[in-house]
């Protein structure tokens, strides 16, 4: 028997995933790291945790499902993405802790960089808008910010990536980022494939710091995972995390549309081979470069999704765990108007407002814990119903079906909800780990293991809009008078 790994490295922390021949999940392992937060609200990671986790979590999954490491065969890895890491060339040492993609300290460099002009030429070339959520920024602040990173570079032995080329690099020796992150990057050209000389320049960096872009499901290195087998194995499918998900959900096609619900949320469409450049406030990124093929994606990305849940329970005390919350959504008064715009590190696509401050409003005598509750659920789906109406707008075609992923999708509250917001039906996979399935699919494909049949192991739940016309047409008018005193504030 042939075992495909797969491990899926998010914000909050690792999981390691084993799947058998035909490409059944039997069983995952799971390791939270630290979230390093200052007064600054600075989120930081630790990347050596992040990669020791990453070992410990395999040796765990495979002792579960009472597997021989050695019977692995091959290894595909999903990252959160914009999570920026710094380290030595020669030493393989981090610098420093790694900038979480939620941490907007680099918010001066952008600022610095839209004033010499080349705001346009970067979002033409990239398609995306300068802003701190994205690594240039992140690089840019260890270099002006980090003395030893100043240091290698001038001595050519610094290495800046994201999560995937840090693991890449532990794992195989190898530097190299995979086609979909290098386009998250803001510093990667789209259009030739090439890091962007005039874009890095901007920003400070020089191309020959950043790793060799290699195609998603190609061979990035062999590894032995740490000494834990006796033969090394390739890492032959590598995915930014949503991108993952977007194959693990087999949006293979142009149109196909999927949301991932995690700490933020990542609303992402299939375009297909063409660049599309988007009007209405999304991003233009590459999907993937599969079988020597790129094809695009409009994407959305929003902060606080999941974390809204996170901030109910430890910040403020009104739930205890997440699972309570479907509960006090349907029990909340259906004449209460309070609305949350969940803005606690400004609002990402489609607003891009970088420095507005959360906002609860719309409250009432009639406002109490359940009604808080249910609006912290429900501005979760109206932000990932403002990206989708924006994809709408760009590509001038309707949505008919959301496929969405991500532990969130649990609460069937909040799935109901997000069916009556878009007005479409909402396509929920029993399986949970549809960013390590996707890197796994992908990376078992790579070695021959996988056929495209491997896409009917999932089996959905779906949702349909039932909420009467003018009930969320009146949500809508609610929740766009809350932006608008976001944005006037």
């Amino acid at each position: 028997m042939k075992y495909v790994l797969s491990v899926d490295q998010s914000t909050q922390g690792t999981k390691a995933l084993l799947f058998d021949e035909q490409g059944v999940l039997l069983n995952r392992a799971d390791l939270p790291h630290r979230q390093i937060i200052n007064d600054a609200g600075w989120v930081s990671h630790d990347p050596e945790e992040i990669y020791q986790n990453l070992l410990k979590t395999v040796k765990m999954v495979t002792e579960k499902a009472n597997v021989s490491p050695d019977e692995i065969a091959c290894m595909g890895i999903s990252n959160q993405r914009e999570t920026s890491v710094a380290w030595d060339k020669t030493t393989g040492k981090p610098i420093c802790d790694a900038i979480v993609w939620q941490c907007a300290r680099a918010v001066d460099v952008c600022k610095d960089v839209e004033k010499t002009g080349i705001g346009d030429t970067v979002r033409e070339r990239t398609g995306i808008p300068i802003s701190p959520y994205f690594p240039a920024s992140k690089f840019a602040w260890f270099l002006r910010n980090v003395p030893e990173a100043k240091t290698l570079a001038d001595k050519h032995q610094l290495c800046l990536g994201t999560i995937d080329a840090w693991l890449v690099y532990k794992l195989t020796g190898a530097y190299r980022t995979d086609y979909s992150n290098a386009s998250r990057t803001q510093l990667f050209n789209i259009h030739t494939l090439f890091w962007d000389a005039d874009v890095c320049a901007a920003f400070g960096i020089d191309p020959n710091d950043l790793p060799e872009v290699t195609d998603s499901d190609a061979v990035f290195g062999e590894t032995d995972l740490g000494g834990m087998l006796k033969q090394t194995i390739p890492v032959c499918g590598v995915l930014g995390d949503s991108h993952a998900a977007l194959f693990g959900q087999g949006c293979l096609n142009k149109g196909m549309t999927k949301a991932t619900y995690g700490t933020g949320s990542s609303i992402m469409m299939n375009i297909g081979p063409e660049a599309v450049a988007s009007q209405n406030g999304l991003v233009t990124s590459l999907a993937w470069k599969r079988r020597g093929q790129v094809n695009y994606v409009l994407e959305g990305n929003l902060n606080y999704t999941g974390a809204v849940i996170s901030w109910l329970k430890n910040d403020v005390g009104l739930i205890a765990s997440a699972g309570e919350t479907e509960a006090m959504a349907l029990a909340a008064n259906p004449a209460d108007t309070a609305m949350l715009v969940p803005a606690f590190t400004g609002l990402g696509a489609p607003y891009w407002m970088g420095d507005a401050k959360a906002l609860l409003c719309g409250m009432t005598r009639l406002t109490g814990k359940n009604e808080i509750v249910r609006a912290a659920l429900d501005c979760i789906a109206l932000q990932v119903r403002d990206v989708v109406a924006a994809m709408e707008k760009d590509c001038g075609a309707k949505v008919p079906v959301l496929r969405v992923d991500g532990g969130p999708t649990r609460n069937n509250y909040l799935m109901q909800f997000q069916s009556d917001m878009l007005n479409a039906m909402v396509s929920c996979p029993d399986a949970e780990e549809l960013s390590g399935i996707g890197a796994a699919y992908m990376a078992g494909q790579s070695a021959g293991i996988f056929t495209d049949d491997v896409f009917q192991n999932l089996t959905y739940r779906n949702y349909a809009p039932t909420m009467p016309t003018q009930q969320w047409e009146g949500k809508l008018d609610s929740w766009r008078q809350a932006i608008r005193m976001i944005s006037i504030r």
